[in-house]
């Protein structure tokens, strides 16, 4: 499947709202805060919500349920990461980000890499959309390319930048080019973490982003016009 985002010119609000996943991973997220996260994620559009695996099953009418596994730090077994995304598949999620081994990245092991991404891909399934959390921020320019190839080997649908925890930082256009340039359209790419303006976000569609991570959709959809 090609990925290409839409022409900068013709970033819409509805056009924006239809790229972003409505996140909230908040430890301290209560049902009463998921319920007011998927009503915020459908009144603004949004393409999907994105919650924590102990959340599930919701009923989110009219959006993709997405979630996450080995989060926030991928130093989760593989086995694990794959136990939580199969659960979370048969719990309702039709899409599931999960997170690297940073280390194993930042030490050149990216058959590791392949690897762990491997099993999250087997024990999910094919047909649930895999996104790969790369923390990009934390990575040399070199391992946020292999890491991406390695991905795609893998199977995944998306590599996304960071996961918003870590404290390297999130989102860059720089990291999205990167990003673009190695997978050249064959995944997508989603962009987030720390993305909370709408000149932020318009940037990062422009460098090559397909989806964005949002937790304040709201006040990014605010910065463009009808």
């Amino acid at each position: 499947m090609a990925y290409s985002a839409p022409k900068i010119d013709n970033l819409t609000r509805a056009r924006v709202a239809a790229m972003i996943d409505h996140t909230l991973l908040d430890p301290a997220a209560t049902p009463d805060d998921v319920t007011a996260a998927i009503a915020e994620a459908r009144e603004l559009g949004a393409y999907a919500v994105c919650l924590s695996p102990s959340m599930l099953p919701v009923r989110a009418p009219g959006l993709v349920v997405a979630t996450v596994a080995g989060f926030p730090s991928g130093k989760h077994h593989s086995l694990v990461k794959g136990s939580e995304a199969r659960l979370a598949v048969a719990q309702g999620a039709a899409e599931v980000d999960m997170v690297i081994d940073i280390g194993a990245a930042l030490a050149g092991d990216y058959n590791a890499v392949l690897s762990d991404i491997i099993t999250v891909r087997e024990a999910m399934g094919t047909d649930p959309v895999l996104k790969v959390i790369i923390e990009s921020a934390a990575l040399p320019d070199e391992a946020v390319v292999e890491v991406c190839l390695a991905a795609e080997r893998a199977g995944a649908d998306f590599v996304k930048t960071s996961t918003g925890f870590h404290r390297a930082g999130g989102a860059s256009v720089h990291a999205v080019r990167l990003m673009a340039g190695a997978v050249g359209g064959r995944l997508g790419i989603k962009a987030s973490g720390g993305i909370r303006t709408a000149e932020a976000a318009r940037d990062l569609i422009a460098a090559g982003a397909t989806r964005l991570g949002l937790s304040g959709s709201r006040a990014v959809l605010q910065g463009f016009s009808e």
